[in-house]
């Protein structure tokens, strides 16, 4: 009993005290980055390459590719062809009362066809039969042949009722035809010799057509793609300007780069047996600071000289013209340095600038292309002097003072750098309306490789680094008002020697190793 009511008292006292808030203080260590940057992935994908030990830029685009489609195209056309009657007459069963064989011309400006095999076509045909009895349309060209033979097809239509004229509608395959567009005489062009003739039922009864009655054939010929050409495709003209957006390089602030034995190469490739120009009026880029620098050079606006394909069918090889740009014949290396977040190529390519030459015997072949490919090549050899990238990142605290708090920390990256540059990291904390709070400035520099000892794995100097970002108390009293973190990093390439800047090959499986932790001392009340 006395320990029962020793129990009870202590907890009345305990219960009537005033409760006060619980604080104390801790450590907070968190991992926020760990992260491995290389180049290998670049390797083999029309961009870098590997020479003797050391990366090499090798990089290959299309600027423009075009087949013949692009070149030679054959509009829709329609024709349509009337057959009124002037007579009463009764028609025997096979009695052919209508049609003609015509030429029509395929209107194709200075283009002119002789032979084209056509990947795919077709033709829509709406016929129009006034007699009260069946009767067949006959659709015949002559020079539209395959394996089989010549192109032909009978359209049923039905009988008149009432006066008014039996429909037919059907669609036919052209795919896979040759068409001879020479004409019956064999020396035009451009010609399509078609015969309609409309029959009646051989297996029908005899019927009557009327003087008005009108027959009518409408056939569109639509969706014309050609596999093969053979004529003269007129003075083809192709211009445009192509951009090239390297949206990477928007992290460019300031500073310098520097490279050498760059070769920037156009290569026209023509697979078409007809000559051509090629001009490239403007190739400029821009920086993320907008300094604009013009690529200049003999060869930029002034017409090059392309010249046909050779060959046939089996043998047919492009011919490939070569524009080259170097360090002595443009300011290739200016341009390149200037780190150009958007390129621009402004190009023409003209076919058959001096007319019909080859006397119509223009050529091209399921296979034939035009293509103007950019091959740029340079040992990635590369000098650093003070150059700066930047970039932005979102960065949001949520402090509640009456809870938990960060009092004071520092943020630590540790790195392992095997890239033969150093790194100075500044951070800066922005607010609202992108107003710069605190600049937070690292205890020390990311190391070059060049300072470092060979890692056995990668075959690599490694250099290891540590830099501290301590957080002030000021950084800490608002940092709530934190929106965003600007993270800048001052590159050099230091000679270990002598620590001036120089031009430095990057080695093969060059990476770097970087984790960035937080540690926090922490206030939490309760």
């Amino acid at each position: 009993m006395r320990y029962l009511l020793l129990c009870t008292l202590l907890a009345l006292a305990v219960t009537s005290c005033k409760k006060e808030a619980t604080v104390w203080e801790g450590d907070w260590n968190a991992p926020l980055i760990n992260d491995t940057l290389s180049l290998a992935n670049l390797v083999n994908d029309s961009t870098l390459d590997v020479s003797n030990g050391y990366y090499a830029v090798n990089l290959s685009r299309n600027l423009f590719d075009v087949s013949i489609s692009d070149l030679v195209e054959i509009p829709d056309t329609t024709i349509t062809r009337n057959y009124p009657s002037s007579v009463n007459l009764e028609l025997a069963p096979g009695f052919t009362y209508a049609g003609s064989a015509e030429t029509y011309d395929l209107a194709l400006g200075d283009v002119q066809m002789k032979t084209i095999m056509l990947k795919e076509g077709f033709i829509d045909v709406r016929l129009e039969n006034p007699i009260e009895a069946v009767t067949y349309f006959i659709i015949k060209l002559d020079y539209v042949t395959d394996n089989s033979g010549s192109f032909i097809r009978t359209i049923p239509a039905p009988a008149a009722v009432n006066g008014q004229p039996g429909v037919a509608e059907a669609t036919l395959d052209l795919s896979g035809y040759t068409m001879d567009l020479s004409g019956q005489t064999g020396g035009g062009y451009n010609e399509l010799v078609a015969d309609f003739s409309v029959v009646t039922d051989p297996n029908g009864g005899s019927a009557w057509i009327y003087n008005g009655d009108i027959t009518k054939v409408e056939a569109t010929f639509r969706d014309v793609k050609i596999s093969y050409a053979q004529g003269y495709f007129g003075n083809t003209i192709i211009s445009d300007t192509t951009t090239i957006d390297l949206a990477e390089l928007e992290l460019y602030q300031s500073g310098l780069l520097d490279i050498s034995n760059l070769s920037l190469n156009f290569e026209v490739e023509n697979g078409i047996k007809a000559g051509a120009v090629a001009n490239i009026g403007m190739v400029r880029n821009t920086n993320a600071l907008n300094n604009m620098v013009n690529l200049l050079g003999p060869n930029i606006g002034n017409d090059i000289t392309v010249n046909p394909a050779t060959g046939n069918w089996s043998t047919l090889s492009p011919s490939l013209t070569n524009v080259l740009f170097n360090a002595s014949n443009s300011n290739i290396e200016e341009y390149v340095e200037n780190l150009g977040l958007k390129h621009e190529v402004g190009y023409t390519f003209e076919l058959n600038p001096w007319g019909n030459v080859s006397g119509g015997w223009d050529q091209v072949f399921p296979e034939s292309r035009v293509r103007v490919k950019l091959n740029a090549q340079m040992p990635l050899s590369i000098g650093m002097d003070a150059l700066t990238l930047q970039d932005t990142f979102d960065l949001t605290f949520n402090q509640d003072p009456e809870r938990t708090r960060v009092v004071s920390g520092d943020l630590i990256l540790n790195a392992k750098n095997g890239f033969p540059f150093s790194a100075d990291v500044t951070m800066y904390f922005i607010g609202a309306n992108g107003a710069l709070l605190h600049t937070v400035q690292g205890t020390d520099i990311i190391e070059s490789s060049q300072y470092g000892v060979l890692d056995m794995n990668t075959n690599v100097l490694v250099q290891p680094s540590e830099v501290i970002f301590s957080l002030s108390d000021d950084v800490i009293s608002n940092i709530n008002d934190v929106q965003k973190v600007v993270v800048r990093a001052e590159m050099n390439s230091p000679d270990p020697s002598t620590g001036v800047n120089q031009q430095i090959l990057i080695p093969e499986n060059a990476f770097i190793e970087v984790k960035l932790r937080s540690e926090f001392k922490t206030e939490n009340r309760f």
